[in-house]
This record gives structure tokens, C-alpha cells and sequence, in this order.
């Protein structure tokens, strides 16, 4: 009897995400439950970039799911569902952020210090990757948006000027402002080098 009930255990077919999604195409609550499960991390790094209290960015995911399942029969199969998901995702969180009136484009900062490109790649290379989520947070309302969807999740400048309601010169005006606030921030923060500790990927700051 032993033998027969582990047999039926490795008998049993493991669920794939082509499975999971083809059970949430037809409404299946395990499924749905199942993809949140398994995407939840993913999500919650994205929303934490946009947010700093994680009770917003929960809401901000909850939110973005509840858009997945409702639209999955949008996706193609064909492409990364990861991709997918990190653009429903995005947008949610800038809705939110638009709800509570925190995205005002066209904001800018009162004074932004040349900073020597030395200076900037060195602080770079020793920035961990929980550091710069930290200074990214940390950026205006307008600047975080275009930084995190232009860098963070490939939209284009295109794609960016139609979701915000801008111009791509706009959004390239706002990422250069983005990308130039956080360097001036990390080379006048030497704190932020901890040995031993992971370094971001430099491409962020080299994208174009």
C-alpha cells in the first residue's frame, strides 16, 4: 500500500506556467492563486520602486493582478509572460500614483551640480543594488516614473510620452534629470560603498 501511494505521488504531473495560465484563461481559482504565488516577488520588486511603504505597493499588486485576470486572455503565449506581467504592473502603479496626485510631469529640481564622470563610475561600481532601489525611491514623482519604465521595465520613450501624457523629449529630458540626480547623490555618498556586497549593473546608468 506504501509503495502504490508514493507511486501516485511522482505519477502526478507537475503544473507548468504554459499549464497555470491555460487554468486562468478558464477562471480556475487554484490557478490564479497559484500564478500570484509564484509571481509575487517579481511584482513586489517592481511596485517597491515605484512606493515606499509596502502597504502600497501590496495594493499596487493586488490591484495589477486583478488586471491580469482579467485580461489574460490578452496575453500571447508566444512572449515572456514575465514582460507581460512587468507592463500591467508598471501601469498600475502609475495610476495609482496619478489617484493620489503625486505624478506631476514637468516638475523639476531647483539645482542639479555637474558631477565628475570619474567620481560617477567609480561610486557605481560600488553601489549595491538595495542601495540604488533606496536612491531611486528617493527621486521626484516624474523622474522616478520615466527612470523606472524607461531602465526598469524597457519601455521606450514612445511608449512612455503615451502612458504619461508627455513628449519623448519630456521623457528623455526627465531620464537624463533622473540618471543625473542619482549620480550626483552617490558620489557625494561614499556611505553607501559596504564591502562584500553585490554591485548594481552599471547598464541603468548607460542606456540611452
Amino acid at each position: 500500500m506504501e509503495f502504490v501511494a508514493w507511486s501516485k505521488i511522482f505519477k502526478k504531473r507537475v503544473q507548468t506556467l504554459d499549464d497555470i495560465i491555460q487554468g486562468c484563461l478558464q477562471g480556475k481559482r487554484s490557478n490564479q492563486e497559484e500564478l500570484y504565488k509564484q509571481f509575487f516577488g517579481y511584482a513586489m520588486g517592481i511596485c517597491m520602486r515605484y512606493v515606499q511603504q509596502r502597504e502600497e505597493a501590496i495594493e499596487i499588486l493586488n490591484d495589477g493582478f486583478l488586471k491580469v485576470f482579467t485580461n489574460i486572455q490578452k496575453f500571447d503565449t508566444t512572449r515572456p509572460f514575465k514582460t507581460w506581467l512587468s507592463k500591467i504592473i508598471a501601469n498600475t502603479a502609475i495610476d495609482y500614483l496619478r489617484q493620489k496626485k503625486r505624478l506631476v510631469i514637468g516638475e523639476d529640481v531647483a539645482h542639479i551640480p555637474e558631477v565628475q564622470s570619474s567620481n560617477d563610475e567609480l561610486a557605481l561600481q560600488k553601489l549595491s543594488y538595495a542601495e540604488l532601489l533606496t536612491l531611486v525611491q528617493s527621486l521626484p514623482p516624474a523622474y522616478n516614473a520615466v527612470f523606472n519604465l524607461y531602465v526598469m521595465e524597457g519601455f521606450q520613450h514612445h511608449e512612455i510620452a503615451g502612458l504619461l501624457g508627455i513628449s519623448e523629449g519630456t521623457s528623455k529630458s526627465n531620464l537624463f534629470k533622473a540618471k543625473k540626480i542619482l549620480k550626483e547623490k552617490i558620489a557625494i555618498n561614499t556611505n553607501y560603498y559596504q564591502p562584500g556586497i553585490s554591485t548594481a549593473n552599471d547598464i541603468v546608468f548607460e542606456k540611452k
